[in-house]
Protein backbone atom coordinates (compact mmCIF):
# COMPACT_ATOMS: atom_id res chain seq x y z
CA UNK A 1 0.00 0.00 0.00
CA UNK A 2 1.47 3.60 -1.40
CA UNK A 3 1.30 5.95 2.06
CA UNK A 4 0.29 9.31 0.59
CA UNK A 5 1.79 12.52 1.82
CA UNK A 6 -0.44 14.79 4.43
CA UNK A 7 1.18 17.88 2.80
CA UNK A 8 -0.33 16.75 -0.77
CA UNK A 9 -3.34 15.12 0.87
CA UNK A 10 -3.38 18.60 2.27
CA UNK A 11 -3.35 20.45 -0.59
CA UNK A 12 -5.88 19.24 -2.63
CA UNK A 13 -8.63 19.19 -0.27
CA UNK A 14 -7.51 22.82 0.04
CA UNK A 15 -7.51 23.48 -3.18
CA UNK A 16 -9.80 21.29 -4.58
CA UNK A 17 -12.67 20.27 -1.65
CA UNK A 18 -14.42 17.29 -2.39
CA UNK A 19 -13.12 16.30 -5.62
CA UNK A 20 -9.25 16.49 -4.11
CA UNK A 21 -10.59 14.30 -1.45
CA UNK A 22 -11.78 11.78 -3.85
CA UNK A 23 -8.87 11.60 -5.91
CA UNK A 24 -6.35 11.74 -2.60
CA UNK A 25 -8.92 8.04 -1.52
CA UNK A 26 -8.51 6.47 -4.76
CA UNK A 27 -4.85 7.49 -4.91
CA UNK A 28 -3.30 4.47 -3.76
CA UNK A 29 -5.62 1.86 -5.64
CA UNK A 30 -4.50 4.04 -9.11
CA UNK A 31 -1.16 3.51 -7.59
CA UNK A 32 -1.21 0.06 -7.06
CA UNK A 33 -2.66 -0.36 -10.67
CA UNK A 34 -0.12 1.24 -12.20
CA UNK A 35 3.13 -0.57 -10.95
CA UNK A 36 0.88 -3.99 -12.03
CA UNK A 37 0.29 -2.26 -15.64
CA UNK A 38 3.75 -1.42 -16.40
CA UNK A 39 5.58 -4.38 -14.64
CA UNK A 40 7.20 -1.57 -11.91
CA UNK A 41 8.59 -2.01 -8.07
CA UNK A 42 8.82 0.90 -6.04
CA UNK A 43 12.46 2.11 -5.12
CA UNK A 44 12.53 5.05 -2.72
CA UNK A 45 10.17 6.76 -1.00
CA UNK A 46 7.19 9.27 -2.41
CA UNK A 47 7.84 12.69 -3.83
CA UNK A 48 5.35 15.17 -4.70
CA UNK A 49 4.39 18.96 -5.13
CA UNK A 50 1.01 20.80 -4.69
CA UNK A 51 -0.69 18.50 -6.99
CA UNK A 52 1.24 14.87 -8.39
CA UNK A 53 2.67 12.38 -6.63
CA UNK A 54 5.59 10.97 -7.95
CA UNK A 55 7.14 7.24 -7.18
CA UNK A 56 10.52 6.20 -8.27
CA UNK A 57 10.05 2.90 -9.27
CA UNK A 58 12.12 0.69 -11.49
CA UNK A 59 10.80 -0.96 -14.75
CA UNK A 60 11.32 -4.75 -15.45
CA UNK A 61 14.22 -4.46 -17.08
CA UNK A 62 16.07 -2.12 -14.50
CA UNK A 63 15.79 0.52 -15.73
CA UNK A 64 14.82 3.66 -13.29
CA UNK A 65 11.52 5.86 -13.92
CA UNK A 66 9.33 7.73 -11.87
CA UNK A 67 5.42 7.16 -11.72
CA UNK A 68 3.82 10.58 -11.65
CA UNK A 69 -0.26 10.47 -10.87
CA UNK A 70 -2.60 13.29 -10.56
CA UNK A 71 -5.97 14.46 -11.54
CA UNK A 72 -6.66 14.58 -15.34
CA UNK A 73 -7.55 18.03 -15.71
CA UNK A 74 -7.46 21.21 -17.90
CA UNK A 75 -4.12 21.57 -15.88
CA UNK A 76 -2.61 18.32 -16.83
CA UNK A 77 -4.02 17.15 -19.42
CA UNK A 78 -1.66 18.51 -22.24
CA UNK A 79 1.09 17.29 -20.40
CA UNK A 80 1.80 14.10 -22.45
CA UNK A 81 1.27 15.92 -25.55
CA UNK A 82 3.70 18.24 -24.92
CA UNK A 83 6.09 15.93 -23.68
CA UNK A 84 5.64 13.60 -26.77
CA UNK A 85 6.46 16.53 -29.14
CA UNK A 86 9.49 17.15 -27.24
CA UNK A 87 10.81 13.67 -27.59
CA UNK A 88 13.02 14.54 -24.14
CA UNK A 89 15.05 17.54 -26.34
CA UNK A 90 15.33 19.64 -23.24
CA UNK A 91 12.70 17.94 -21.26
CA UNK A 92 12.27 14.94 -19.11
CA UNK A 93 11.20 12.05 -21.33
CA UNK A 94 8.06 10.41 -21.52
CA UNK A 95 8.51 6.43 -21.35
CA UNK A 96 4.46 5.60 -21.59
CA UNK A 97 1.05 7.49 -20.37
CA UNK A 98 -2.10 5.75 -19.17
CA UNK A 99 -4.60 8.79 -21.06
CA UNK A 100 -7.40 7.06 -19.34
CA UNK A 101 -6.64 8.21 -15.73
CA UNK A 102 -3.64 10.76 -16.71
CA UNK A 103 -0.85 9.03 -15.41
CA UNK A 104 2.89 9.26 -17.31
CA UNK A 105 5.64 6.80 -16.41
CA UNK A 106 8.76 9.55 -16.69
CA UNK A 107 12.40 8.68 -16.64
CA UNK A 108 13.84 9.33 -13.70
CA UNK A 109 15.87 12.55 -13.42
CA UNK A 110 18.08 13.50 -9.94
CA UNK A 111 15.30 15.82 -8.14
CA UNK A 112 18.49 16.12 -5.11
CA UNK A 113 20.07 18.30 -8.31
CA UNK A 114 17.24 21.15 -9.02
CA UNK A 115 18.38 24.68 -10.45
CA UNK A 116 16.84 26.26 -7.53
CA UNK A 117 19.45 25.38 -5.56
CA UNK A 118 22.01 26.65 -7.82
CA UNK A 119 24.08 29.04 -6.20
CA UNK A 120 24.68 31.83 -9.28
CA UNK A 121 21.60 33.60 -10.29
CA UNK A 122 22.77 34.42 -13.84
CA UNK A 123 24.02 31.82 -14.59
CA UNK A 124 20.56 30.43 -13.33
CA UNK A 125 18.52 32.71 -15.54
CA UNK A 126 20.79 31.70 -18.48
CA UNK A 127 20.41 27.75 -18.17
CA UNK A 128 16.37 28.57 -18.20
CA UNK A 129 16.41 30.78 -21.04
CA UNK A 130 18.52 28.67 -23.21
CA UNK A 131 16.24 25.50 -22.55
CA UNK A 132 13.09 27.72 -23.26
CA UNK A 133 14.68 28.64 -26.43
CA UNK A 134 14.86 25.33 -27.92
CA UNK A 135 11.36 24.05 -25.97
CA UNK A 136 9.37 26.78 -27.90
CA UNK A 137 11.11 26.26 -31.21
CA UNK A 138 9.23 23.16 -31.08
CA UNK A 139 5.40 24.17 -32.83
CA UNK A 140 2.46 23.54 -30.25
CA UNK A 141 0.84 20.33 -31.69
CA UNK A 142 -3.11 20.30 -31.98
CA UNK A 143 -5.51 20.47 -29.50
CA UNK A 144 -3.77 22.74 -26.31
CA UNK A 145 -4.92 25.27 -24.92
CA UNK A 146 -4.53 28.49 -26.25
CA UNK A 147 -3.03 31.85 -25.20
CA UNK A 148 -5.51 33.76 -27.82
CA UNK A 149 -8.36 32.07 -25.58
CA UNK A 150 -6.63 32.59 -22.52
CA UNK A 151 -5.14 36.27 -23.49
CA UNK A 152 -9.12 37.59 -24.38
CA UNK A 153 -10.18 35.69 -20.73
CA UNK A 154 -8.06 38.68 -18.89
CA UNK A 155 -9.13 41.21 -21.28
CA UNK A 156 -13.07 40.24 -19.84
CA UNK A 157 -12.33 39.64 -16.43
CA UNK A 158 -10.31 42.60 -15.90
CA UNK A 159 -12.51 45.78 -15.58
CA UNK A 160 -14.48 43.75 -12.79
CA UNK A 161 -11.22 42.83 -10.92
CA UNK A 162 -9.75 46.40 -11.08
CA UNK A 163 -12.72 47.72 -9.87
CA UNK A 164 -11.76 45.82 -6.50
CA UNK A 165 -8.03 47.59 -5.68
CA UNK A 166 -7.98 49.90 -3.54
CA UNK A 167 -4.97 51.62 -4.27
CA UNK A 168 -5.42 53.90 -7.69
CA UNK A 169 -1.49 53.27 -9.01
CA UNK A 170 -1.70 49.99 -8.90
CA UNK A 171 -5.54 49.94 -10.09
CA UNK A 172 -3.25 52.20 -13.01
CA UNK A 173 -0.32 50.16 -13.53
CA UNK A 174 -2.81 46.60 -13.96
CA UNK A 175 -4.84 48.63 -16.58
CA UNK A 176 -1.63 49.26 -18.36
CA UNK A 177 -0.99 46.08 -18.70
CA UNK A 178 -4.60 45.00 -20.11
CA UNK A 179 -3.52 47.54 -22.11
CA UNK A 180 -0.46 46.29 -23.37
CA UNK A 181 -2.00 42.53 -23.59
CA UNK A 182 -5.10 44.51 -26.10
CA UNK A 183 -2.12 45.42 -28.41
CA UNK A 184 -0.77 41.66 -28.97
CA UNK A 185 -3.75 39.68 -28.38
CA UNK A 186 -4.60 39.74 -32.38
CA UNK A 187 -1.04 37.89 -32.74
CA UNK A 188 -0.91 35.22 -29.68
CA UNK A 189 2.04 32.90 -31.62
CA UNK A 190 1.73 29.33 -32.31
CA UNK A 191 4.83 27.75 -30.23
CA UNK A 192 4.80 25.03 -27.68
CA UNK A 193 5.43 27.07 -24.28
CA UNK A 194 5.61 25.18 -20.66
CA UNK A 195 4.15 27.72 -19.01
CA UNK A 196 5.60 27.05 -15.29
CA UNK A 197 8.94 27.20 -16.09
CA UNK A 198 10.72 28.47 -12.66
CA UNK A 199 13.83 26.99 -11.16
CA UNK A 200 12.20 24.35 -9.16
CA UNK A 201 11.31 22.49 -12.43
CA UNK A 202 14.16 22.06 -13.48
CA UNK A 203 16.80 19.09 -12.89
CA UNK A 204 19.92 17.68 -13.60
CA UNK A 205 20.14 14.43 -15.75
CA UNK A 206 22.88 12.12 -16.60
CA UNK A 207 22.22 12.44 -20.63
CA UNK A 208 22.17 16.66 -20.11
CA UNK A 209 23.05 18.85 -17.50
CA UNK A 210 19.26 20.24 -17.30
CA UNK A 211 16.33 19.01 -18.34
CA UNK A 212 12.40 20.40 -17.73
CA UNK A 213 10.09 18.48 -15.74
CA UNK A 214 5.87 19.67 -15.22
CA UNK A 215 4.99 21.90 -18.01
CA UNK A 216 1.51 23.04 -18.14
CA UNK A 217 1.29 23.54 -22.15
CA UNK A 218 -0.14 26.23 -23.84
CA UNK A 219 0.08 27.26 -27.76
CA UNK A 220 1.32 31.05 -28.20
CA UNK A 221 4.25 33.76 -27.89
CA UNK A 222 6.96 32.85 -25.97
CA UNK A 223 7.20 36.22 -24.34
CA UNK A 224 4.76 34.61 -21.97
CA UNK A 225 6.85 31.92 -20.98
CA UNK A 226 9.23 34.47 -18.86
CA UNK A 227 7.53 35.32 -15.98
CA UNK A 228 8.86 32.74 -13.60
CA UNK A 229 12.01 33.74 -14.11
CA UNK A 230 11.63 36.97 -13.27
CA UNK A 231 9.16 36.04 -10.36
CA UNK A 232 11.63 33.51 -8.74
CA UNK A 233 14.28 34.82 -6.46
CA UNK A 234 13.15 38.14 -7.02
CA UNK A 235 15.42 40.84 -7.21
CA UNK A 236 13.30 43.81 -8.65
CA UNK A 237 16.79 45.59 -9.59
CA UNK A 238 17.43 42.06 -11.23
CA UNK A 239 14.67 42.34 -13.82
CA UNK A 240 16.39 44.52 -16.62
CA UNK A 241 19.18 41.80 -16.55
CA UNK A 242 16.90 38.53 -16.52
CA UNK A 243 14.84 40.58 -19.39
CA UNK A 244 18.15 41.26 -21.35
CA UNK A 245 19.29 37.70 -21.46
CA UNK A 246 16.00 36.13 -22.17
CA UNK A 247 14.84 38.33 -24.96
CA UNK A 248 18.54 38.03 -26.18
CA UNK A 249 18.72 34.15 -25.80
CA UNK A 250 15.14 33.41 -27.26
CA UNK A 251 15.65 35.69 -29.93
CA UNK A 252 12.51 38.07 -28.83
CA UNK A 253 11.39 41.30 -30.49
CA UNK A 254 11.66 43.07 -26.81
CA UNK A 255 8.07 45.22 -27.24
CA UNK A 256 6.12 41.83 -27.64
CA UNK A 257 7.66 40.23 -24.66
CA UNK A 258 7.33 43.14 -22.12
CA UNK A 259 3.54 43.10 -23.43
CA UNK A 260 3.06 39.39 -23.18
CA UNK A 261 5.33 39.52 -19.56
CA UNK A 262 2.60 42.50 -18.72
CA UNK A 263 0.02 39.84 -19.64
CA UNK A 264 1.50 37.50 -17.56
CA UNK A 265 1.54 39.02 -14.96
CA UNK A 266 -2.18 40.59 -15.36
CA UNK A 267 -3.19 36.87 -15.10
CA UNK A 268 -1.08 36.37 -12.12
CA UNK A 269 -3.21 39.71 -10.48
CA UNK A 270 -6.59 38.42 -11.68
CA UNK A 271 -6.06 34.89 -10.13
CA UNK A 272 -5.19 36.86 -6.92
CA UNK A 273 -8.04 39.40 -7.09
CA UNK A 274 -10.77 36.54 -7.90
CA UNK A 275 -9.56 34.23 -5.01
CA UNK A 276 -9.17 36.78 -2.03
CA UNK A 277 -11.06 39.83 -3.49
CA UNK A 278 -9.36 43.36 -1.97
CA UNK A 279 -7.00 41.63 0.39
CA UNK A 280 -5.23 40.17 -2.32
CA UNK A 281 -1.13 40.43 -2.12
CA UNK A 282 -0.02 42.42 -5.42
CA UNK A 283 2.80 43.63 -4.05
CA UNK A 284 5.44 41.49 -6.18
CA UNK A 285 3.36 41.56 -9.04
CA UNK A 286 3.09 45.25 -9.11
CA UNK A 287 6.85 45.88 -8.42
CA UNK A 288 7.80 43.42 -11.80
CA UNK A 289 5.08 45.35 -13.59
CA UNK A 290 6.42 48.32 -12.92
CA UNK A 291 9.75 47.28 -13.65
CA UNK A 292 8.55 45.50 -16.86
CA UNK A 293 6.53 48.69 -18.05
CA UNK A 294 9.93 50.81 -17.58
CA UNK A 295 12.78 48.26 -18.97
CA UNK A 296 14.87 49.32 -21.45
CA UNK A 297 16.70 46.94 -23.55
CA UNK A 298 20.55 47.07 -22.75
Amino acid sequence: MIEIPPELAASHTQHSGARGRAFIAALPGLAARSLDRWGLRTDGPPMHGMVALVLPVVRADGTPAVLKLQPADEETEGEPTALRAWGGAGAVRLLDHDPTTGTMLLERLDPSRTLARHPDTHEAVLVVAHLLAHLTATAAPPGLRRLSDLAQSLLDRAPKALEQIPDPATRRLLADCAAAVREVVDTPGDRLLHWDLHYGNVLAADRAPWLAIDPKPLAGDPGFDLLPALANRFDPADIPWRLDALTDVLGLDPARARAWTLGRVLQNCLWEIEERGPAAELETEVEIARRVRGWSPG
